[in-house]
């Protein structure tokens, strides 16, 4: 039976949160956490010529208490923007459907970001948007380790967390170096798959225990 999906927004979500999306009834964001550090709400991983790297976004940390997942802020000192799409350029420049997408990903990387949470979820949009799949998603209104009747995805924000699941081989860019890699960010996915990328989601099963 297809249920509620509970998920964080996550910077480019990885193939085991979009699998969930895309096989879920509906999907219901996380709002009312904290931040917490090592999660994939600020960084998300890809394939470059020399192994596995990681794209993170610098936020600015409070020290006095913990901060509401949606309050956290970003900062631009590093310049991280125009550092993720050089990035993604040299890693997927040679891909199949790179050319297809770059253009609308683009704007994500010129735009003023000013907080983490609001960034992700523009992020997610834009991908829907490249799949040309509807994106319907409500947000919760309070904090609950117990939802209840949904399938609680949350676990999967965190960076160390196994996720028990064999992932569908797909052609990368780096298969002859590095070999296939799986549950990258969707970018991943999408440059080297495009269109097809619906069916190779709705085909993965995660399993979440």
């Amino acid at each position: 039976m297809r249920m509620t999906a509970l998920l964080h927004p996550t910077y480019f979500p990885n193939v085991a949160h979009m699998a969930i999306m895309l096989q879920s009834e509906s999907i219901n964001f996380e709002y009312c956490d904290t931040y917490g550090k090592q999660t994939y709400r600020n960084r998300c991983c890809i394939m470059g010529a020399n192994g596995l790297l990681q794209l993170n976004i610098p936020v600015i940390h409070t020290q006095k208490n913990r901060q509401l997942y949606r309050n956290v802020a970003v900062t631009h000192a590093e310049k991280w923007q125009l550092k993720h799409l050089k990035s993604l350029e040299t890693a997927y420049r040679k891909s199949p459907f790179f050319e297809y997408y770059i253009d609308d990903l683009k704007p994500l990387f010129t735009k003023e970001v000013s907080h983490l949470y609001e960034f992700n979820m523009d992020c997610l949009k834009v991908i829907f948007e490249c799949l040309q799949l509807p994106l319907s998603f409500s947000f919760t209104k309070s904090f609950d380790q117990n939802q209840g009747q949904v399938s609680d995805a949350r676990t999967l924000v965190f960076c160390k967390k196994e996720v028990n699941q064999f992932f569908e081989n797909y052609i990368q860019v780096f298969n002859d170096k590095h070999g296939f890699v799986g549950n990258l960010s969707v970018l991943d996915l999408l440059f080297n798959e495009g269109p097809n990328t619906i069916n190779y989601l709705k085909s993965q099963n995660v399993n979440l225990r």
